[in-house]
């Protein structure tokens, strides 16, 4: 494959851990079918970005339509992530990028950038994990007044990691270094394997008090951080609104109170119009190629 003078190689790495041979050869694939389409000579950095981001979550859905009052909503709840993840490193891994544009079954995401591949969880890292789960939830409620389902999946997160943490990981005091998760390796009363609980009733009472305490605890520390930092979920959600996408560079200049001068697409594309040029809208059929400006995935006009 031929490549451009901004492939960085080294971040894709970074930006693929636990992906296999194919999950690899589909990025590669995927990155030169979206840089032909494009009329392009070569894969650009964009392109692989844009492929791994449809091999991992799905496809960006652009055609879909999302009311204002939606659109305000998730970008307050990825706003809520982006901030605490933010705020928590080195603990937490860094912020690829955060965006409203709907890909797979979700109306947005705040993508990761481990800094290596990761085979064991410290404390620090899975605590910092559970409070990012809970800064979409939370950031929504503060500036909405209200949530919606699409807290599912993070709460799904949260509940895994802390009772993992409480169960097999030896990371409770109360309950100590035992080991209180599923034996797989044991036969159980069917015949079969898994689901063979070696504790008693009330040792499985202690550890749904201590996997809600747990949960009940990190909730409040990163209610209690937001609430500090107020006026940056408020920037993020108002850049989301108006570009989109932001990435790593433009969250670290958002928190650090700066403004984002970047013209939009729909910027771009009044100034070309009042030039007198061809603008060509991006395409929703998925055999067209959207048109790329600036170097990055195009959003559409907001």
């Amino acid at each position: 494959m031929k490549l451009g003078p901004n492939v960085d190689l080294l971040r894709l790495g970074r930006a693929t851990p636990g992906f296999s041979g194919a999950d690899l050869a589909a990025v590669i694939n995927e990155a030169a079918l979206g840089a032909t389409l494009a009329g392009k000579e070569f894969i650009e950095q964009d392109d692989l970005e844009e492929a791994r981001d449809k091999v991992r979550f799905g496809r960006a859905n652009k055609s879909r339509v999302m009311d204002e009052k939606d659109k305000l909503s998730t970008a307050y709840h990825e706003a809520g992530h982006a901030v605490v993840q933010h705020l928590l490193r080195p603990d937490s891994d860094p912020i690829h990028k955060v965006t409203v544009i709907p890909r797979g079954r979700s109306l947005g995401s705040t993508m990761t950038l481990p800094d290596k591949d990761r085979y064991n969880y410290t404390k620090r890292w899975c605590i910092a994990f559970i409070k990012m789960t809970f800064g979409g939830r939370i950031a929504q409620e503060m500036f909405t007044g209200d949530t919606d389902s699409g807290v599912m999946g993070d709460i799904r997160q949260a509940t895994s990691i802390a009772r993992k943490m409480t169960t097999e990981w030896g990371m409770n005091d109360r309950l100590g270094f035992v080991f209180y998760g599923e034996d797989d390796s044991r036969p159980n009363a069917m015949g079969g394997f898994g689901d063979n609980r070696e504790y008693s009733d009330e040792t499985a009472k202690i550890i749904d008090q201590e996997v809600k305490k747990l949960i009940d605890h990190l909730y409040d520390e990163t209610r209690q951080l937001l609430e500090a930092n107020r006026d940056k979920i408020d920037a993020l959600a108002k850049a989301l609104m108006k570009y989109e996408t932001i990435d790593q560079n433009d969250v670290d200049r958002l928190m650090r109170g700066d403004m984002l001068t970047r013209p939009t697409v729909s910027d771009l594309l009044e100034k070309e119009q009042s030039r007198g040029g061809t603008v060509i809208q991006p395409s929703e059929d998925p055999k067209t190629p959207d048109i790329r400006l600036g170097g990055g995935p195009m959003p559409q006009p907001g």
